[in-house]
């Protein structure tokens, strides 16, 4: 599968990890393309 311009890429968290805030910025790496940093408003 290639991802595309457009496409939604949904993940969970691991067992231990806190609720997702506002002004928080995760960095979720994609195996073999790169990463993904999202700043959540």
């Amino acid at each position: 599968m290639t991802p595309l311009p457009g496409d939604l890429l949904f993940t969970g968290a691991p067992a231990g990890v806190g609720p997702i805030a506002s002004g928080d910025e995760p960095e979720m790496p994609i195996s073999r393309i790169g990463s993904m940093d999202v700043h959540v408003v």
